[in-house]
C-alpha cells in the first residue's frame, strides 16, 4: 500500500520569510483542495500531548485560528488533552492534508487564551456546540448515550434556543506559541521535501532542510 508522491517540490527560495506567512499560503491551498472535494476539513489538526510521566496521546481538533502570535483551539479544561498541557505545556500540531501530499508539523507550547478571547469565540459557536459544551464532562467515562442526551436536553429547558448560554468555567483556548514549524511536501521515490522554520534566541526563524 503505497503511493507514490508526484507532486510539485518545495524550495528554500520560495519559502516565505516567516512560517506563519508560509502556514497562510498552504493554509489558502488547501482550502481550495476543499472546496474541489479533495480535503474534507483542512483545518483538522492532530494535537499531541504528554502528561507529566512522557506518556503521550493524540486527537484530532479543529484550528479555530492562527496569527503572529500562534495557533488557537478550543477545549475543555477538565479533558485528558487540558490536564495534560496543565503538568506539560509542550505538545505538537499535526495537519495531515494528504489528499494533496502535505503535511505541516508545529512543535511548542501552549498557554490558555485570556478569557475575553474565549467568550467572543464562545458566543460565535452555534447554539447547540454551547449546549454540548456544558453537557460533557469530556474524557470521563459515561455510563450510556442516554445519560449524556437526557444532560442535554436537561440544559437545553435550563438555557432554551435564543437565550444568552454563559461561557462555561471549564472550558476555553489554548494558543500554540511555535518552536519549529515544518512544511513537508510528498516527493517521487520518497525523495520527500521537508523544511523545517527553527526559531532562535532572538525571536528570528532559521530555515533548514531535513532529510526525508
Amino acid at each position: 500500500m503505497r503511493e507514490q508522491y508526484r507532486a510539485a517540490g518545495l524550495t528554500e527560495p520560495e519559502l516565505a520569510a516567516d512560517p506563519y506567512e508560509q502556514f497562510a499560503r498552504w493554509f489558502a491551498d488547501a482550502v481550495r483542495a476543499r472546496d474541489d472535494g479533495a480535503l474534507a476539513e483542512p483545518n483538522a489538526m492532530v494535537v499531541s500531548t504528554a502528561d507529566a510521566d512522557g506518556v503521550p496521546s493524540s486527537r484530532t481538533v479543529l484550528l479555530k485560528g492562527y496569527d503572529q502570535r500562534g495557533f488557537v483551539f478550543f477545549s475543555n479544561y477538565a479533558s485528558r488533552k487540558g490536564r495534560e498541557l496543565a503538568a506539560n505545556p509542550h505538545l505538537a500540531l499535526l495537519f495531515p492534508w494528504h489528499p494533496i501530499a502535505r503535511q505541516v508539523i508545529v512543535g511548542g507550547s501552549a498557554a490558555r487564551v485570556p478569557q475575553e478571547e474565549t467568550a467572543a469565540y464562545f458566543r460565535s459557536r452555534p447554539y447547540g456546540s454551547r449546549i454540548g459544551a456544558w453537557a460533557s464532562k469530556q474524557s470521563a467515562v459515561v455510563a450510556s448515550r442516554e445519560v449524556l442526551e437526557a444532560r442535554y436536553a436537561e440544559l437545553c429547558a435550563r438555557w432554551p434556543e435564543g437565550t444568552d448560554v454563559p461561557v462555561p468555567p471549564f472550558w476555553g483556548g489554548f494558543r500554540v506559541e511555535p518552536r519549529t514549524v515544518e512544511f513537508w511536501q510528498g516527493r517521487e521515490n520518497r525523495l520527500h521535501d521537508r523544511l523545517r522554520y527553527t526559531r532562535g534566541a532572538d525571536g528570528g526563524w532559521g530555515i533548514e532542510r531535513l532529510a526525508p
